[in-house]
């Protein structure tokens, strides 16, 4: 796909990419260099962000905008949570750096508050980061290493994708959200539907839909594997940007007249019906109707998968002089400090608490497990984004993911309900008419060069990463199916996360989530290097970057696959680690756990382009290998890491 033709009508994605192109060709497949204007951190992937950043000795973020937000790691247990707080806090006044506190809310949705623009890119260390897609963006999640090079003023390299776009038509009925379109999304296209693509929305059933409900279309977009989605800046977009005080940062953006799509789709939103997921896959989707009556332990709405104010008003309102049953725990997630108070000053947060409602900090919290954990085997409706095993906090938990109306309806029913049949009208809600915002707790920058980094005794320096070999000889130390996610990779939650900036000590926790003896067999495999096999879509879900580090510290070289999720593939590069795809049907069936393989002059393999091979040691098979990798990248693997890279050139 080629569209810089004069006179080409454009969709919405061509326009943003052109807009921003800086590097190659805007041919499909082929890898893109686009400028970034504003960047994006968390707590959880940000301490290394900032630890990369000083690596590179680069004295102030070049970005129009960066900001650092401090939303997952917020229970404080011990020393770990607030060192590292400060030492952020440090970074941000050091490096010219916006600053949001622990309490002002999910980075999305305060993002979308403060500064996202319609038209600018953004990049962030949180795959979910492209939420801010809502407002007319092109925003995108990566690595942390990926946005400390867009911090410091460098490209983001990204293959050209594929523009899928999705018409949408006419208006939700009662008790159907924004969360069932991204159901129904998932629910058609699966949680690889969207790899290499940009999703791009448009059409009349648009002007139905807020700029908060777009978020949560966006939002949901990384469950699809997709790069981007796109909506445009209309009406609706203005009408937000206005509620902000932040009009005249609008700008009106959309697809032209008649622009053509690589790919096609339709909703017409009036047929939709209330939609939920079923454990263990967002892709895992039914109408509720097909599960009602089963017996449920927790409803929790918020996240930033359903941040708006809407959210929790409508179920404030269905909840309304009723209450969760008995067995229920009614947990309410607050998006965002804005949200909090003015949930409050319109009698909202009120009604959730009368109802038995149980309110938390506002942050990402149970989305991450880090808190609101669901007893083992017992059912927990929930408004977040993902339902990967284990990733609530309880290894045998049964997520299921829904609407605020559906997990509103559960609560009170003690069971999951089919809102439809809640016996009770769909309660009239509209927007307040005026909007209180609050933002002492966003700490604008200050350069403050002098300003020494606050460095807490679990802030670690990066481990050395030696160059690739040109000979490896080494174990499959794990196999694993298809679909494996970040989150089994390298968990998350209350008792991993504060080691976010430890790659020794996190590293210990490296698949225990699939295979608890897996950290002490790549210890003894370390000097020698080891290798992964993993099937499709391996490395779903979650940015961050410690699911490549941390095997990258215990010794994994190469990492075999059917094929891998965008961001964790490009990690892997960053970090050093050989990504490689099976390039016959039937290899990955003949390669086991426990397997030696052998690569020999795998650096002029890689540089000549084509297969790479392998034999496995003790028979006579040798397996055909394929590498999707640009010349950047095989500078990298060859180097052994991005940070490698740069200093060689510096």
């Amino acid at each position: 796909m080629i569209f810089r033709e004069s006179g080409m009508a454009l969709n919405l994605a061509q326009k943003l990419i052109s807009e921003h192109l800086v590097e190659g060709s805007v041919t499909e497949g082929q890898e893109i260099g686009l400028k970034i204007d504003q960047t994006l951190t968390q707590d959880a992937t940000g301490t290394l962000v900032m630890l990369e950043f000083e690596a590179m000795g680069i004295p102030r973020v070049e970005t129009e905008v960066s900001v650092q937000y401090v939303d997952h790691n917020l229970m404080q247990l011990d020393n770990k949570n607030q060192e590292d707080h400060i030492f952020l806090k440090s970074a941000c006044e050091k490096f010219g750096i916006w600053f949001s506190r622990p309490g002002n809310g999910v980075s999305h949705p305060v993002h979308m508050e403060r500064f996202g623009i319609p038209g600018k890119t953004l990049l962030g260390s949180d795959s979910h980061s492209c939420a801010a897609g809502s407002l007319g963006m092109l925003a995108m999640g990566a690595g942390g290493l990926e946005v400390a090079m867009a911090m410091a003023g460098k490209p983001f390299y990204v293959t050209m994708p594929r523009v899928m776009g999705v018409r949408l038509a006419g208006s939700l009925p009662p008790w159907v959200s924004a969360k069932d379109v991204i159901l129904e999304m998932l629910r058609r296209h699966g949680v690889k539907g969207g790899t290499g693509k940009i999703i791009e929305y448009y059409g009349p059933g648009l002007e139905h839909l807020s700029a908060m409900d777009r978020h949560v279309i966006a939002n949901m977009g990384a469950e699809l594997g997709a790069t981007a989605t796109v909506f445009p800046s209309d009406d609706r977009t203005r009408e937000f940007l206005a509620q902000q005080d932040r009009v005249n940062d609008w700008r009106p953006l959309e697809a032209d007249k008649d622009a053509a799509y690589d790919e096609q789709d339709e909703i017409d939103l009036s047929a939709l019906e209330p939609l939920i997921a079923l454990p263990v896959s967002p892709g895992n989707v039914v109408p509720v109707s097909q599960v009602a009556g089963k017996e449920i332990h927790q409803a929790y709405i918020g996240s930033s998968a359903n941040p708006g104010f809407r959210d929790f008003a409508i179920a404030a309102l269905i909840l309304q002089g009723r209450s969760a049953a008995a067995h229920v725990s009614l947990d309410i997630n607050p998006s965002s400090r804005d949200v909090l108070e003015n949930l409050s000053r319109e009698g909202y947060l009120n009604l959730l608490i009368k109802a038995g409602a149980r309110i938390h900090q506002t942050g990402c919290n149970g989305c991450i497990g880090m808190g609101q954990a669901p007893a083992s085997g017992k059912i927990s409706l929930r408004t977040v984004p993902r339902n990967f095993p284990g990733r609530s906090g309880t290894k045998e938990d049964q997520v299921h993911l829904c609407s605020p109306e559906t997990a509103a309806v559960s609560a009170i029913q003690g069971k999951i309900c089919d809102p439809r049949n809640a016996g009770f009208e769909y309660p009239p809600y509209k927007e307040p008419e005026q909007w209180s915002r609050n933002t002492d707790l966003l700490l604008a920058p200050r350069q403050i060069e002098q300003t020494e980094l606050e460095k807490g005794q679990n802030i670690q320096s990066l481990p050395d990463l030696d160059p690739l070999p040109d000979e490896i000889t080494a174990p499959v130390i794990l196999k694993t199916g298809d679909d494996i996610s970040t989150d089994e990779i390298l968990p998350a939650g209350a008792r991993v996360l504060p080691f976010r900036s430890n790659i020794p000590k996190i590293s210990e926790f490296t698949f225990s989530q699939l295979d608890e003896q897996f950290y002490r067999r790549a210890l003894d495999t370390k000097e020698q290097g080891s290798i992964i096999v993993g099937g499709a879509n391996y490395g779903q879900g979650s940015s961050r970057e410690h699911a490549a580090l941390a095997p990258r510290y215990l010794g994994v070289r190469i990492v075999i696959a059917k094929s891998f999720a965008r961001i964790h593939w490009q990690n892997l590069a960053n970090f050093g680690i050989l990504a490689l795809t099976f390039s016959r049907e039937g290899d990955y069936d003949r390669v086991s756990q426990g397997d030696t393989l052998s690569f020999r002059d795998l650096r002029a393999q890689l540089l000549q382009g084509g297969s790479i091979r392998a034999r496995i040691n003790g028979t006579d098979d040798e397996i055909i290998l394929h590498q999707q990798l640009s010349e950047r990248q095989i500078e990298m693997v060859l180097a052994g890491s991005l940070i490698s890279l740069v200093r060689r050139s510096a």
